[in-house]
């Protein structure tokens, strides 16, 4: 029982549901390990006890941080200070970027009143916390906060609630995160981090479409070996201006862990906070034209030609350290050309934007060159960021650590590029990045932010009906007591570096802004257990940053989804995710639904790159392709019948709704109507995966796979296998059929005469 208190404290679940009927117990060991990474010792009985007593003795006038949503109610912590309490609000300083500089803001100075219905209100844009309406005092906490019991469900209003106003003595403070000071007239006194956000996210423009691509994959004829930031401009500008599109969504560009063969998941970093140089065009960075060496230019672009070759005409995967190689190359010879004194205020202006995050990251990469790219088997006297002999390494290493911070701005100029872009070529949204669940338990972020690290952890999925093992995606997760004691500084400073450039952001496993399954080392993933996090500091901190870049944020939001998360991520206008083929009456006869019964605020879209094309899934190819590879659960016969009945019902439904008239057996026409239907739906987006647009059949990945598979090694190829480039991709017949579904109806229009006055 002890333990079991002292875990709920800590936000550590002790039993998790599988499906509404069924409770499965956490191991104690499992409990121990876990709490034992949030630096709470419960080896013992007596450590338990001890621990126990220690955390309920503490009594906290404020949490950590506290939250304040701009029209919503004072949080229990504020609206319950007692009366004459003081409470001062330090604003945060004004030089973020995008803000004014200039003076420091002055405190807001206030004295809590009791309520009283007389009172008069505040004027002007309330900034208040979130709570229930009444009669619903199970969720007046933050859902999921660390400190209480992980609970399976998350509750929360299903709409944003009507406007309220604050009480008199509340002065709202400007959006941001600041301090807040309160003094209590028994002369207590807390600190806390004030997180003050807007309500509800931007919206994304009503009914855009746009395409899914995993940029790697897209080769265009001036490639080195893998599609590039200059071919995602190309699309963007393209599909912004041909074919109407108003976004394009990409996988994550986050810095890998280098090393031969580097993993090449786009999903496991070395650095969420900063993208990878591998993805720059190398003929686009200014000084490229300017260097003297052209021989050895030359010769690496033949190179980078022959790599290319072999991957659009004879069968090579790509090979994502070989193009490298030869980018590192081309780039080691332009940073040779001085900058000019424009282009070098703009670096420094950089450099001093990102401040020690940019220089740790950089470190790391000109540690990892000489010591290797795992830094826990790097000398002792470097793997702490604030060591001595860390301390001598930088000034040894000055000039590899300014190669790394180059390529991070050369990087950032050319992310900047496409989305202006986009934006030029009249796209509502424009590049869609992907933020991944974690990062590599040996990369950058992990030696430069160690204390913010659950280290012997690593982030997964518990057992389903699915996968009777769990899961184990090998990403350390963050603590959520350490991000709310720093005000949530690492997540913050990650969302404003992604959001930087974005028109809209995808949040990978968004249900981990509430909690995570955490699996101790050396454990199998049914081991584990979910870890909660503050999802209202969560949420409110992403609804502030993207509020601040006026961008729109997407949730995949796909598999085991806690009961009241979708409606809380809904109330701040995070997006969903709906895959056409699992949107069935799951609670009722488990029939397809049709396009009106869709939720209105998602991205739908037939496919992702976890699953089968959408060609692969009509023909039944992706069961074949599982069945080669020894990965099927019952016999191939068992899975192509119940993968036939399933599109069957599908292809019955287009029919119906008058959305096939080519009728059966035409593959192109069944994609054309997959998409007519999704362009049907309310959903705000529809996503067309751009491999879906010339018929590719292959996954870019087979989850439960690593070496039978080429994982994220695949370039986007026809019907037949035979890889296009973009060219060839934008010139392409079936695409153009395929778009021509997604355009929006043109209004009739009377003529002029029987027009009404």
């Amino acid at each position: 029982m002890g333990l079991s208190r002292l875990a709920a404290l800590h936000g550590v679940a002790t039993s998790y549901s599988p499906s509404p009927d069924v409770t499965v117990s956490v191991p104690d060991d499992t409990v121990i390990a876990v709490l034992a990474a949030l630096g709470v010792d419960a080896g013992t009985p007596a450590d338990v006890r001890k621990c126990l007593a220690a955390a309920e003795s503490r009594s906290r006038l404020l949490p950590p941080t506290v939250v304040v949503w701009a029209g919503e109610p004072l949080p229990p912590a504020l609206a319950g200070l007692p009366p004459g309490s003081t409470v001062t609000v330090e604003p945060e300083p004004s030089d973020l970027p995008g803000h004014p500089a200039g003076r420091p803001p002055a405190p807001l100075s206030m004295r809590a009143r009791a309520a009283s219905p007389a009172e008069p209100v505040a004027s002007g844009e309330a900034a208040t916390g979130a709570v229930t309406p009444p009669g619903d005092e199970t969720a007046s906490a933050p859902a999921m906060s660390p400190g209480e019991a992980a609970t399976e469900a998350v509750p929360a209003p299903e709409a944003p609630p009507a406007p309220v106003e604050a009480p008199a003595w509340w002065i709202p403070p400007p959006h941001g995160v600041h301090r807040i000071h309160v003094r209590t007239p028994d002369n207590r006194r807390a600190t806390a981090t004030l997180v003050a956000a807007p309500p509800r996210l931007p919206q994304p423009p009503e009914g855009t479409h746009g395409f899914l691509v995993q940029l790697y994959s897209l080769l265009s004829a001036r490639s080195w070996g893998m599609g590039d930031l200059g071919d995602l401009a190309d699309l963007a500008a393209w599909a912004g201006r041909s074919v109407g599109s108003g976004f394009v969504q990409v996988n994550p560009l986050h810095a890998a862990v280098p090393g031969k063969p580097t993993d090449p998941s786009p999903y496991r970093p070395s650095s969420r906070r900063f993208p990878d140089p591998v993805h720059l065009h190398v003929e686009s960075i200014p000084e490229y034209g300017h260097v003297r060496d052209r021989a050895a230019l030359d010769d690496l672009r033949q190179d980078a030609a022959a790599l290319s070759e072999a991957v659009l005409n004879k069968g090579a995967l790509i090979d994502r350290d070989a193009v490298w190689e030869l980018k590192r190359q081309a780039l080691e010879l332009v940073a040779q050309v001085p900058l000019t004194p424009g282009r070098r205020a703009d670096y420094c202006d950089f450099l001093a934007e990102q401040g020690q995050a940019l220089e740790d990251h950089a470190l790391w990469c000109a540690l990892a060159e000489v010591h290797g790219p795992d830094w826990h088997t790097w000398p002792e006297a470097l793997r702490a960021p604030r060591s001595p002999g860390t301390a001598r390494a930088r000034s040894e290493l000055l000039d590899r650590v300014d190669f790394h911070c180059r390529l991070a701005w050369l990087t950032a100029g050319q992310l900047a590029a496409a989305q202006r872009a986009a934006e030029d070529a009249g796209m509502g949204v424009g590049i869609v990045h992907d933020l991944a669940v974690g990062v590599h338990p040996a990369g950058a972020d992990t030696w430069s932010q160690q204390e913010a690290f659950a280290h012997g952890m690593s982030v997964g999925a518990p057992p389903d009906a699915f996968n009777a093992r769990g899961q184990d995606w090998g990403l350390p997760p963050w603590r959520p007591d350490v991000l709310a004691a720093t005000g949530y500084a690492a997540y913050r400073g990650l969302l404003r570096g992604l959001l930087a450039h974005a028109g809209a952001l995808r949040i990978d496993h968004v249900m981990g802004l509430f909690r995570l399954w955490w699996v101790p080392e050396g454990r199998p993933p049914t081991d584990g257990t979910y870890v909660a996090y503050d999802a209202e500091a969560m949420l409110a901190v992403l609804v502030l940053e993207a509020h601040r870049a006026g961008t729109s944020v997407v949730g995949e939001d796909l598999g085991t989804v806690a009961p009241g998360v979708r409606e809380a991520l809904a109330r701040r206008g995070v997006l969903g995710t709906s895959v056409l083929w699992f949107e069935r009456d799951w609670e009722g006869d488990g029939r397809p639904l049709a396009p009106e019964e869709w939720r209105r605020d998602c991205l739908a879209t037939a496919t992702t790159h976890d699953l089968p094309s959408t060609a692969a899934r009509l023909t039944g190819d992706h069961v074949t392709l599982r069945h080669r590879l020894g990965l099927l659960t019952r016999s191939l016969e068992e899975e192509l019948t119940a993968d036939l009945t399933d599109t069957a019902e599908w292809l019955a439904l287009l029919a119906r709704l008058r959305m096939l008239p080519e009728g059966d057996g035409d593959e192109e026409a069944a994609v054309r109507a997959v998409h007519r239907f999704l362009r049907r739906t309310p959903a705000r987006m529809t996503g067309v995966w751009l491999p879906d647009t010339v018929g590719d059949r292959r996954p870019q990945n087979l989850p439960g796979t690593w070496d039978q598979y080429p994982n994220w090694r695949l370039p986007i190829a026809d019907p037949e296998g035979h890889p296009v480039t973009l060219e060839e991709i934008t010139a392409s017949p079936r695409l153009h059929g395929l778009m021509e579904v997604l355009r929006p109806r043109k209004p009739h229009t009377a003529p002029p005469g029987e027009r009404r006055p």
